[in-house]
């Protein structure tokens, strides 16, 4: 008898604050493509939660009661959860100071800390699955100063496997810049710009949602 496969699931994390701006935009193509391939999805945005960073509580490495999923209980837990039975992941974060978010690096201490062992520095996820990240920034390719996910990344990729990375630069970081100090920018180069490559990455967005979703 054939039986029926079971609907993946994939979670999105939207690191940045703005609801509608490009990096909530990429999430959405991301899950827009994922739901096309087939897959249940779930975005989170972060700057809606009410969670901290690591708390040290070492609750995570007790004797006995050692777990790969943080411990801490508040409104990250939930996620996290969910994140240790998912199918596959996506991470999206502006770049803000040649980094992720605040809030997207206090959600990796999270989600990471618990993956590592301190008998012998090995990273061990609950479940191994697909990564994406996407990062939209105000640098180009030639000029930027980003070190995107950073260490953060190497973890991943120890825990998870080689992520799949997707880059928006020079994004547009206000709708008219006539009505902020932002005189180093162009608002013709940046309008041009993103009139020649704002809709290719969306495009990559969805079409890295659709592959993760029919990946077999």
């Amino acid at each position: 008898m054939k039986t029926e496969n079971k609907m993946k699931k994939i979670i999105v994390i939207d690191g940045g604050p703005r609801k509608n701006m490009n990096t909530a935009v990429m999430c959405e193509k991301f899950a827009e493509g994922a739901r096309d391939g087939g897959a249940e999805v779930k975005v989170v945005r972060l700057y809606d939660m009410n969670y901290k960073g690591c708390m040290s509580c070492m609750a995570c490495k007790l004797k006995g009661k050692a777990s790969n999923i943080c411990k801490y209980k508040d409104a990250l837990t939930p996620v996290l959860e969910e994140i240790a039975t998912a199918d596959g992941l996506a991470l999206a974060s502006p770049i803000y100071f040649g980094g992720v978010t605040a809030e997207m690096h206090a959600f990796l201490e999270r989600l990471e800390f618990p993956w590592l062992s301190y008998n012998d520095y090995s990273l061990t996820a609950p479940k191994k699955m697909p990564v994406v990240l996407m990062e939209t920034m105000n640098g180009t390719p030639e000029q930027n100063n980003s070190q995107g996910f950073g260490a953060k990344e190497m973890c991943i990729t120890a825990a998870l496997g080689q992520p799949e990375k997707l880059v928006a630069y020079n994004t547009c970081q206000v709708k008219n810049y006539d009505n902020y100090e932002l005189g180093i920018f162009s608002k013709e180069g940046k309008m041009q710009w993103r009139n020649e490559h704002w809709e290719q990455d969306t495009q990559k967005a969805y079409e890295a949602g659709k592959r993760m979703a029919e990946a077999q």
